[in-house]
This record gives structure tokens, sequence and C-alpha cells, in this order.
């Protein structure tokens, strides 16, 4: 009975959207019916691309080097390491030496067991679940910087601006990182994020935007703040801006656009909520003179639209050339 249930569930009703539940259950088939969390989490972690590249790279660029270049004990040929004349040595030498490596081994993690990954664990700069779960989804199960899925490589949430610079919790400072893509920002990032936090006070007496519109805002965060326009072009119209003094959207941070498209996503819902007449949107952001921004303070315009509100929509913001709406 129970080999008909767990074939029919293998053969027909599994629904999958990565290898867990096979794995898992062949752990569990392998070991005559139950299987330790610990020895199923391994049997993942064998399957876990991004994790043989983390180790791929230790390999390399750490012990790697140590053993070729610094102790001259191994040599490189191509992607393999090799120990020259090996192959003379006796089985019983090559057991000898394969022993001293597991004392080794054996001494040095109940010296330092407690400690010795405290690096890679996840813990070390943990994100509660609500919010994993938030910024996950907001990146629909992709690398926020290279587009890879986490069908591929497993996702992490990464702070924009580390903890230890002054980052915080905030979803706006927060990201979806595929590993490869994490270790190379870690790498090759130089920002000095002491001045960064602090250009996020950057305020402008004589913008109108940051004298007079924090007092009409409907949404905020952290970073952004919405407001309904004066001048709008339909009801509803929203404008949302950084609170940071910014004139052009190019030379935004990528926290203050995280919390922008959080703000638009309130808003629009709001909008909805309030009023089901409205069928879609416009989304728009004029940069510079020449693409008619006349407050150089960056907004981006939400403008809710509704069936009839003009004889022919076709070709939407394309209108900000009328001869060039129609194609």
């Amino acid at each position: 009975m129970i080999y008909k249930k767990l074939n029919k569930f293998l053969s027909e009703e599994i629904r999958m959207s990565h290898i867990y539940q096979p794995v898992m259950l062949k752990r569990i088939f392998l070991n005559n019916g139950s299987a330790l969390i610990h020895d199923i989490a391994k049997d993942l972690l064998s399957y876990d691309q991004s994790q043989i590249e983390y180790y791929e790279d230790r390999t390399k660029n750490m012990v790697g080097k140590v053993l070729t270049k610094n102790r001259n004990i191994t040599s490189k040929d191509g992607d393999k390491y090799l120990i020259d004349g090996f192959d003379r040595l006796s089985v019983i030498e090559k057991q000898e030496l394969v022993k001293l490596c597991d004392e080794l081994i054996e001494g040095y993690l109940a010296k330092r067991k407690q400690t010795l990954y405290d690096h890679r664990r996840i813990s070390s700069d943990y994100v509660p679940g609500s919010l994993r779960y938030q910024v996950l989804s907001r990146a629909q199960g992709r690398c926020e910087l290279c587009g890879i899925s986490k069908d591929e490589k497993a996702l992490d949430v990464d702070h924009i601006i580390p903890r230890s610079k002054g980052g915080t919790d905030d979803i706006t400072n927060l990201q979806a990182l595929c590993y490869t893509c994490n270790r190379q920002k870690r790498n090759t990032d130089d920002t000095d994020f002491r001045s960064l936090v602090e250009q996020y006070q950057d305020r402008n007496e004589d913008c109108v935007f940051c004298s007079e519109v924090a007092k009409r805002a409907i949404n905020e965060n952290e970073l952004a703040l919405a407001f309904e326009d004066k001048y709008p072009v339909t009801e509803g119209h929203t404008l949302i801006i950084p609170k940071r003094h910014v004139s052009d959207y190019f030379d935004m941070h990528q926290p203050e656009i995280n919390a922008i498209h959080q703000l638009l996503h309130t808003r629009k819902a709001q909008l909805q909520a309030d009023d089901s007449t409205i069928t879609g949107f416009n989304v728009g952001i004029n940069a510079g003179a020449d693409a008619g921004q006349t407050i150089f303070h960056c907004h981006v315009h939400l403008i809710p639209r509704r069936p009839g509100d003009m004889e022919d929509p076709t070709g939407g913001v394309r209108g900000v050339i009328p001869s060039k709406q129609k194609y």
C-alpha cells in the first residue's frame, strides 16, 4: 500500500518548484525510512552550485595559492592541482598521509568548531523572515543585479549599505543578490559609505519639493514620499520623490529607487481600492529641461487612467512628442 502511495506521488502528483522534495525523499528511502535533518541538508547542499562556486573560489584564491606558490607542495595544471611524484608512494605511505590530514582536521575542529564557519552563517547578518520574504517576493525570485533565477543560484538578502556603515533593515536598503553578485559587490565596492549615509539628509531650502511637499505627504517611507500633484492630469495624479534633494533620476542611489518603487505600488493599490473605474496607469519621469522637467528635484508621476479619459490613448507616454504618439 505504501509503495503505491509513494509511487503515485512521485509519478503523478508531485509539484516541484525546486529539487528539494525528491532529494529529501531519496535520502529517507536510502536510509530505510527515516533520515536526520542534518543528512537531508547535506544532500541538498551537494546540488547547490552557488556553494560549489564559493569553495572553488576559496580553493583558487586561498588554499591553492598557499600550497602552490607559498609552500611549493602542489602544482597547478589548468583546473587541476597535482602533487608531483605522489604516484610513486606506497599504499601504506598514502594511508599514513591521509591519517595525518584527518588528525589535523579533527584537532582543529575540536578547538574551533563553534566559530569555524560563522562567516558563512545566514544569521551573521540576520534579516527577519517576514522581511526576507518581502525582499525575495519583490525580486520575483531573481538576483536584482544579474537577473539569474533562484533555481540556478541561491539568493541572499543583502544590505545595500552595510549595517557596519550605517545601513538599516528598512526594506528600501535591502536587495536580493545571488551568491556571485554578493561576493563581487563586497570585493569591488569602494564607496565611502559614511558620506553616502550623510547624503540622504541633503535638503535644499530653495527647492519647493524639499521645503513644502512633506506637509502634503500621502505616504512615505524612510527615503521617499508621495503627494498629490498640484496640477493633476487626471484625478489621483500622484508624485513620488526621494526625500534627498537630487535633481535627476539617474543620480539616485539604489535604496532611493527601491523606496520610490515601494511607494508606487502602495499608492497604486490605494487608488484602485478607492476608485474601481481606474483601469490603467502612466508612470513617467522628466529628466532634464529638454525632457520637460521644470522642478529640478527628481519626481515620478503616477497618473491613473480610466476608460474614455481621452479619445485614443494609443501610444501612451510616446505622446511626449505628439507627432510620434501614433505608430
